[in-house]
């Protein structure tokens, strides 16, 4: 069931409200095993879970193998379990066995909605099959009133973007489609937007006025050794830069919303893509860690980049002449996401004290895996002048967050859309790195457990140089 030229674009649809039964498709598979079942599981456990759960798969199951399968995730995710939260969420499952090519597992997906006026689905399946599914469920009359939920990626390039919006469009509006980015999901992320705009004393020097530039690295510990066949085709450019390393681009740079609600937040990050210049190949390099291409899956002359670093240059009047230096990369020395400040050095006004190489003053800000602020200062210390670090973990300051997933499907299953990302800011991130992929530099060996191919350096040169990042504690 695909979609056909014929079909007239949808009327507009009121989506909005709390679902009243969530469809998962693809609920047998990975995601669910390693994300869904635990973040349903946490939301139950919070209260926070109302609703009937239909799962949807391929795999002729039993209900009481669906159950199964939920409780070993938890428990396989290193969850505690307490078996009265699990019992409570089993009993909302229910199970639909089914072709997505086969009519008829729509109607039977129907069945198993009836008299819900609200659905939320949730499509846990390749990104090739999002049409024929949302087709399927346009066909056998339940889009109506629905949110889809879809996973990344959207599209490989700009071009496919935007194909795969206009096959998803004659069935369901751009209001009704909500695009899962885990990274916006992360307490830090939503940190970095507090942080910014709910402190007088950091908002006037977030720009170009005090900056010398911004640092955003996302290092990896691991491989990709358990997912060769999926990681070989994407690389690291397609897999977290265009998505979730620019939505940390967007918290960072945009202007302050004039209004809290999704459209308007939607409207200050898509203007801030809108500013970001294209990549320029030359300020882009590429690596591959020692080993990848005896991963199984991976192609023997793979040229597949398992890191990236690149620079931006934003043109608004916050940023001009700040550049935004990005970095990520698997089979790195720690794992840890983070966003850093780097400030301009004071001038030199005659003390004996700044006659020599000085640190600069910078504000990090830790996201992932454990989040808190830190920041650098220069200081007159008992043994003389040098940089001090102030540093505060969130952990340590209060209860546990929710997770990403857990953050996400809540806020589908209640309609907020403003942690998902929009048609028009997807297109222009892929418009930023469009160059890169037409055009993309060597790629460049580099040892597991290195900071990366030794050219890298020379992309911060005459700028500054690679910091940290902050380890975690």
């Amino acid at each position: 069931m695909t979609a056909t030229a014929t079909r007239s674009a949808p009327a507009t649809r009121d989506s909005s409200g709390p679902a009243d039964v969530f469809v998962v498709f693809g609920i047998t598979g990975d995601l669910a095993k390693v994300m869904t079942f635990r973040s349903l599981y946490r939301l139950e456990r919070r209260g926070l879970l109302d609703c009937p759960i239909v799962g949807v798969a391929f795999d002729d199951w039993t209900l009481d193998q669906l159950r199964t399968r939920a409780k070993e995730s938890i428990v396989g995710t290193g969850e505690s379990l307490d078996q009265q939260i699990f019992d409570r969420l089993a009993a909302r499952f229910s199970y639909v066995h089914g072709d997505f090519a086969d009519a008829a597992a729509y109607k039977r997906v129907a069945d198993a909605v009836d008299g819900f006026e609200r659905p939320v689905f949730y499509l846990e399946i390749p990104p090739f099959l999002f049409g024929r599914v949302i087709g399927g469920l346009h066909d056998a009359g339940l889009t109506a009133n629905a949110r889809v939920v879809v996973e990344k990626p959207f599209g490989h390039d700009r071009d496919s973007a935007r194909a795969l919006a206009a096959e998803i469009h004659q069935y369901i509006d751009e209001s009704q489609l909500y695009r899962i980015d885990h990274y916006l999901g992360k307490l830090g992320v939503e940190e970095v937007v507090h942080l910014r705009f709910a402190n007088a004393l950091l908002e006037p020097v977030w720009s170009s006025n005090f900056l010398a530039g911004v640092q955003i690295t996302m290092a990896e510990d691991f491989g990709v050794e358990d997912r060769g066949h999926f990681y070989d085709p994407v690389g690291a450019l397609r897999d977290v830069v265009v998505n979730h390393l620019m939505q940390l681009v967007a918290v960072c740079a945009m202007e302050a919303p004039a209004r809290g609600d999704p459209t308007t937040i939607k409207d200050a990050q898509v203007a801030l893509f809108r500013a970001v210049k294209e990549a320029n190949p030359a300020h882009y390099v590429r690596g591959q860690y020692d080993g990848y291409l005896d991963i199984d899956g991976v192609s023997k002359d793979s040229t597949t980049e398992t890191y990236a670093a690149l620079r931006l240059e934003i043109e608004n009047w916050r940023w001009a002449g700040v550049p935004f230096f990005i970095r990520t990369g698997k089979r790195l020395p720690i794992t840890q996401t983070e966003l850093r400040l780097i400030f301009k050095h004071p001038p030199k006004l005659g003390f004996p004290a700044f006659d020599r190489e000085m640190t600069p003053n910078q504000l990090v800000v830790k996201l992932d895996p454990s989040t808190g602020i830190r920041l650098i200062v220069e200081a007159q210390k008992g043994d003389g002048p040098g940089p001090i670090e102030l540093d505060i973990d969130f952990t340590q300051e209060g209860v546990e967050g929710p997770t990403p997933y857990e953050v996400l499907l809540h806020a589908a299953l209640v309609g907020d859309s403003t942690r998902f990302t929009r048609q028009d800011g997807v297109e222009e991130t892929w418009r930023v790195m469009q160059p890169l992929l037409d055009n993309p530099p060597p790629v460049h060996r580099y040892a597991q457990g290195s900071w990366g191919p030794e050219t890298a350096n020379d992309l911060v040169r005459g700028f500054a140089s690679w910091h940290g990042p902050w380890i975690a504690s």
